[in-house]
């Protein structure tokens, strides 16, 4: 379910960053569609080999935006709002969009 999460050493950004990066792609490419349980932060943790407090920290960012949902006593889900993965996919092609932007400026 989630053992293809995998957490580089060698990549720059933070490990909270790269979960949530990797959440959101299994969302945008539907691999986890809306209402879709994601794993406990501590099952999580264990299978990336990081701390329990850079899961929950990814987790909270990703609530923040709208991405996720937690029940209590029942866990954490894909919210589940129409459009998500598509929004999500809009907002990596800006991103995109803005970097090739930038590098041709510079």
């Amino acid at each position: 379910m989630y053992s293809d999460l995998v957490i580089s050493q060698t990549d720059r950004r933070p490990m909270y960053l790269q979960i949530m990066d990797q959440v959101r792609r299994r969302i945008a490419v539907g691999d986890w569609p809306p209402g879709h349980e994601l794993p406990s932060i501590r099952a999580l943790a264990a299978a990336t080999r990081v701390s329990v407090i850079t899961v929950k920290r990814a987790y909270f960012d990703l609530e923040r935006e709208g991405v996720i949902v937690t029940r209590p006593g029942r866990g954490t889900f894909v919210a589940e709002r129409g459009g998500l993965a598509t929004e999500i996919r809009l907002k990596e092609l800006d991103a995109h969009l803005a970097a090739a932007a930038d590098a041709a400026r510079g």
